[in-house]
């Protein structure tokens, strides 16, 4: 066995990760030309999140290279691996084309008795483009008290996120092999209320 086969990408490798937040004061009294406690308060703030996917994890159940060697529970897959067969892997990362993560021509089962030659990561799945905000007002009752009514929605834009380490099928044996087929939450909105004294 070449032990260069066995050093692999971290499952939990993510190249590049982007949050920004932010929080605006809504101009209203400037836009309404007055300023009460109806008015005055409102603010809308959120956060964009852009980052590249996690490592897309191959591997085989069933035990083709007869080592018997169950999942460890860190990693909990099989040791065995597919076959890869060198050419292209034409990578998608986009989960919202319905086409493969890649080119699943180019693994096959490995040999009875043989270990599969394909390291366990060696290209990255889809990445997440996802923003949440908040809108929400304060109103002051008294000098020492408030209340806080907001609206919140996480992927506002409820765009699909396939993303995450499990995101796409890399067990060379399911039907589903190659696919991008687990979802992050859809839009999830929530209404919050915090009286302050």
């Amino acid at each position: 066995m070449d032990a260069r086969h066995t050093r692999t990408i971290s499952a939990w490798d993510m190249k590049h990760s982007f949050i920004g937040t932010y929080q605006i004061a809504l101009p209203f009294a400037a836009f309404f030309h007055r300023n009460n406690r109806l008015i005055g308060g409102w603010t809308l703030s959120g956060t964009a999140r852009f980052a590249t996917g996690f490592p897309v994890t191959l591997y085989d159940n069933s035990d083709n290279s007869l080592l018997g060697t169950l999942g460890n529970g860190a990693n909990n897959y099989l040791l065995d691996t597919p076959r890869y067969l060198g050419g292209l892997l034409k990578i998608n990362t986009n989960g919202r084309s319905r086409e493969p993560a890649f080119d699943i021509s180019q693994f096959n089962k490995e040999a009875e008795g043989q270990l599969g030659n394909a390291r366990r990561r060696m290209f990255y799945g889809p990445g997440i483009d996802n923003f949440d905000m908040t809108f929400k007002k304060t109103l002051r009752l008294t000098e020492s008290k408030s209340i806080d009514l907001r609206v919140e929605a996480f992927n506002v834009f409820n765009h699909a996120q396939f993303y995450g380490p499990a995101s796409v099928d890399g067990q060379i044996e399911d039907p589903e092999f190659g696919a991008i087929d687990h979802a992050a939450d859809p839009r999830l909105i929530q209404l919050a209320a915090k009286f302050t004294f």
